[in-house]
């Protein structure tokens, strides 16, 4: 008896299928846990650090990472990641089954995920270059974000209403069972590998030879440095003014977790309908609009307006509204670096670029908690010169500070994106890179598989 196998697209939505499902899991056990550690702590600077555990395996063993997928079954290392995420995710309901969780907990629940992530973006992102046309790649790029924004529009209501009947203890459950089915998807889908190509080849060696390759291969095209470094810039800032979010509208709600969760909602469904449109539109012709006019619009929209003191409110409109960017500068990016490098590298480039992208993120939580907790929040808690004169704009009491904290990141991110117009080789980078072009052999019928990007 012959088992079923899908091939190409029918393989593609197998797996689509066991990875939506999984992240609205993870988003529902993520909700709880952010509530159940703020009741916890009540501090901005205990959550970021979730990020900061998350964030540095990936910086430390991103190289190593590419070098792997490169070199083995990518859909090996997919099952790799998920089956991090089954060690971390059980470990936490494991120990809220047994009464003995602690916050510190899920910082090393945070490290295992971060691992995870390490194998699992690289050999995603590799993939879908492989399996659609060149034209069809902003389209493939935003309806793959669907994956990431459609679980968050239903997963914080979802969660909120099964919490008082099963509690935090049974969304985790329901999350660790979800991994294990989107691992048998994965498990019976047919995952092409990458033709070798000749530059490929010449870049074989030993794994510090070719971890460091694409380093040098980003560092030899300004270009594309440059857009890295448009990233990192960008998510220097939005790290530090998204850290404390969470902690800003509990601190202005008195821990009112429905007002949390609409506003995360909100944001979900900015991102489901930027991802709907990518999906229909493609994005830019020249795509490089999609990345600079994207983070300045992040900036401005996204966190700028959400520190002012308007409220539940304003907080929706700019969550909803914000959120629209995100599919457009992710799709764009990604379809710009799977167009100009060749499948069988990106593996190694694609580690390469997010390492550049993310090397500030692990101190950017660091850095907004620290400011919220000792330096903006005890300003607007009291009648000092800060408060009276930016009361009007940010209010003040619990939140205020964090609000300020909105506005001034908003005003550098938005300058980070129009400064990409006033360099050539980021503005032009869509015509001074050629697009890789395939040499198939006649015979060759590999279906190919879409895959998720970052």
């Amino acid at each position: 008896m012959r088992l079923f196998s899908p091939k190409g697209m029918a393989a593609f939505y197998t797996i689509w299928i066991g990875q939506i499902i999984s992240v609205l899991a993870s988003s529902m056990s993520q909700f709880g846990l952010t509530l159940w550690m703020y009741k916890q702590t009540e501090s901005a600077t205990a959550m970021g650090l979730m990020q900061v555990f998350f964030i540095t395996p990936f910086l430390l063993l991103s190289p190593i990472a590419g070098v792997m997928v490169d070199r083995y079954n990518r859909k090996l290392m997919m099952m790799i990641s998920d089956l991090m995420a089954v060690i971390a995710t059980g470990g936490i309901f494991i120990l809220m089954t047994l009464g003995r969780l602690e916050f510190w907990h899920l910082y090393v629940s945070a490290v295992l995920n971060g691992l995870g992530n390490t194998f699992q973006w690289p050999a995603y992102s590799a993939a879908i270059s492989t399996m659609v046309s060149k034209n069809q790649l902003g389209r493939a790029n935003g309806m793959m974000t669907l994956i990431e924004a459609g679980p968050g529009v239903v997963a914080p209501l979802l969660a909120g209403a099964l919490l008082p009947l099963i509690g935090l203890n049974g969304i985790l459950g329901i999350d660790v069972a979800t991994f294990f089915f989107a691992i048998s998807t994965l498990a019976i889908a047919q995952v092409p590998q990458p033709m070798r190509t000749e530059e490929g080849k010449r870049s074989e060696g030993n794994m510090a030879k070719e971890a460091a390759y694409g380093f040098r291969y980003i560092f030899a095209r300004p270009s594309l440095l440059g857009l890295q470094l448009i990233f990192f810039c960008g998510n220097l800032l939005s790290g530090i003014a998204f850290t404390v979010v969470p902690a800003m509208i509990l601190a202005k709600t008195n821990q009112d977790s429905l007002v949390f969760g609409t506003v995360q909602t909100a944001g979900a469904i900015g991102m489901v309908i930027g991802s709907v449109a990518m999906s229909a539109w493609g994005g830019f012709k020249k795509r490089v609009h999609g990345v600079l006019m994207g983070w300045a619009y992040a900036g401005l929209v996204g966190t700028f307006l959400l520190g002012l003191n308007f409220g539940q409110p304003l907080w929706i409109a700019v969550m909803a509204l914000g959120s629209l960017s995100m599919p457009l500068i992710n799709s764009s990016n990604q379809a710009i670096w799977q167009s100009k490098v060749a499948p069988d590298l990106q593996g190694r480039v694609f580690s390469a670029r997010r390492l550049i992208a993310w090397f500030a993120n692990p101190i950017s939580p660091i850095i907004g908690g620290t400011l919220a907790d000792f330096v903006l929040e005890p300003a607007f808690r009291q009648a000092t010169p800060l408060a009276n004169n930016l009361g009007w704009l940010v209010g003040t009491g619990p939140g205020a500070g964090m609000g300020l904290l909105q506005i001034i990141c908003g005003i550098l991110i938005t300058f980070v994106g129009l400064s990409g117009y006033l360099v050539k080789s980021v503005r032009d980078v869509d015509k001074i890179l050629p697009d890789f072009e395939p040499v198939e052999p006649a015979a060759h019928t590999t279906n190919q598989l879409i895959l998720a990007e970052d």
